[in-house]
């Protein structure tokens, strides 16, 4: 039995909650009174529910997020209105803005905007001892990093085995992109470098090998040394994920990353937008030249997995231009594009492009946007199906020699768009298909609108096929890592 549970609903079994962690190692002498449950978007909300009533707790605090909004909502709902008793305290970026009006805020007992790992600890007390506070929405200032418990050995053996670490050197960003809530928090603070390397030792010796950095940006503060950690120690099989900003990413790094070996490092490139005026409508200082430059560079030149990710539907983007910095990035070679679907964040600044760009977004989380004065609702449609095409076909790299036919002799973003719109045809949903069901149409696709020869089209699916059947270490044999000069 706990008195406080914290339960998390996270997206997927591989993504352990940093914040739950976080919130249970700041919460002092009342950490032996607390647990933490997790689970997924795939949980019913009847067994999530069992599960944290199970504990008989007296608090229950709860994490909000655009991706699990909805999921959290009807937790709460469920909750209050089968033990009104137990006393729900709220926190996370849904719930920091906008908190009048939405529901689950009414629903709740309790509210903490902004990072509340020490504010949590005090709400607790108060409800424990039976008090209430003067507010039912709390504002929590930023705490100094240096004084918080670090939360890393609150990750168990099964988390370190079979689950992603996460790992966080820094708060807040120095850039002001509108679309992103980091916009609200232009200051960097840092977990002091001693402490943050002896908290990986610790994970490292307890065997964990999968790390992913929640920081927005690559700093010259701190990174060499976290890299030069992992460069000392890594073995096959470990993986670690950084964010960057890739026109501003700090040279003396270059060659720590072109250090590593080949799949023990994920880089994260967000460029967004290669439209100059509408980076600059939102606020994202960025060279668009250097920035590709840095992508061409990390992705021909060391042996990180390069990741870059646009965003569609940002104020004044049009499928033109959408299209230009599409074929531009792919152009950089970076092994994977994510082209996102803009969301709306509540705080987030961008909201200010609302009414000149009629920006219409989904009522429901996550809150993608729909259409704007520069792409249709038809259009966006198309750019959704055309982010999970290339997804299927090309990010996964489970059709290299199909996907090199279906780009072939034109525009990478137009040949993506030309096979989404013949997968909806054909199979009127691409969400997950099987792969015999993929394979045969993208073979169709080959034939009947590129107008390939049926036996060579046959040929590059079958070879993709035999390819995904052969086990991966035959398919990449080890290389030793590059080094730039």
């Amino acid at each position: 039995m706990s008195d406080i549970v914290i339960a998390a609903v996270n997206a997927r079994y591989s993504h352990a909650s940093l914040a739950s962690r976080l919130l249970l190692a700041n919460l002092g002498p009342l950490a032996g009174r607390a647990r933490i449950l997790e689970f997924t978007l795939a949980d019913r909300p009847s067994d999530m529910l069992e599960r944290i009533l199970s504990e008989r707790p007296r608090v229950v605090g709860l994490g909000v997020y655009v991706w699990n909004a909805d999921a959290a909502l009807d937790l709460v709902a469920r909750l209050k209105a089968l033990r009104p008793d137990v006393a729900v305290v709220l926190g996370g970026p849904e719930v920091s803005h906008e908190t009048e009006g939405q529901r689950i805020v009414s629903l709740a007992d309790d509210t903490i905007k902004g990072e509340g790992e020490l504010a949590f600890a005090v709400l607790c007390e108060q409800l424990l001892k039976g008090e209430r506070p003067a507010s039912r929405v709390v504002q929590a200032p930023p705490p100094d990093l240096g004084s918080l418990a670090l939360p890393y050995d609150l990750y168990d053996a099964e988390d370190l085995a079979h689950r992603n670490v996460y790992v966080e050197a820094s708060r807040g960003c120095p850039y002001a992109c509108e679309f992103c809530l980091s916009a609200l928090d232009d200051k960097v603070r840092r977990v002091p470098e001693a402490k943050l390397l002896g908290a990986l030792e610790g994970l490292w010796s307890r065997g964990a090998r999968r790390f992913k950095f929640v920081d927005r940006a690559l700093h010259l503060a701190v990174t060499p040394a976290i890299l030069r950690f992992f460069l000392e120690r890594f073995e096959p099989g470990a993986h670690v994920h950084f964010e960057l900003v890739p026109d501003h990413l700090p040279e003396p790094l270059l060659p720590l990353i072109a250090a590593f070996l080949p799949g023990t490092l994920q880089l994260e490139a967000g460029i967004q937008t290669l439209d100059p005026e509408v980076a600059a409508r939102v606020g994202r200082r960025q060279d668009p030249d250097k920035a590709l430059a840095t992508v061409r560079l990390l992705a021909k030149e060391t042996n990180a997995h390069v990741h870059a990710d646009l965003v569609a539907g940002l104020p004044g983007e049009t499928l033109e231009s959408l299209a230009a910095g599409f074929d531009r990035l792919f152009d950089a070679g970076p092994h994977e594009i994510q082209l996102g679907i803009l969301k709306r964040l509540r705080g987030a600044p961008i909201a200010r492009h609302d009414g000149p760009f009629r920006m219409v977004y989904s009522p429901s989380a996550p809150y993608e946007i729909l259409e704007t004065s520069t792409i249709g609702f038809d259009a966006m449609q198309r750019v959704k199906r055309t982010a999970r095409s290339l997804d299927l076909v090309h990010n996964n790299g489970g059709f290299p020699t199909s996907d090199a036919l279906v780009r072939e002799g034109g525009s990478p973003f137009a040949r993506y768009m030309e096979l989404a719109d013949f997968l909806w045809q054909k199979m009127r949903g691409t969400h997950a298909p099987s792969q015999k069901l993929l394979a045969s149409t993208l073979r169709l696709y080959l034939e009947n609108a590129r107008g390939l020869d049926p036996a060579l089209a046959r040929k590059a699916v079958d070879e993709d096929l035999k390819r995904a059947r052969t086990p991966r270490k035959a398919r990449y044999p080890r290389r030793q890592g590059r080094r730039l000069a």
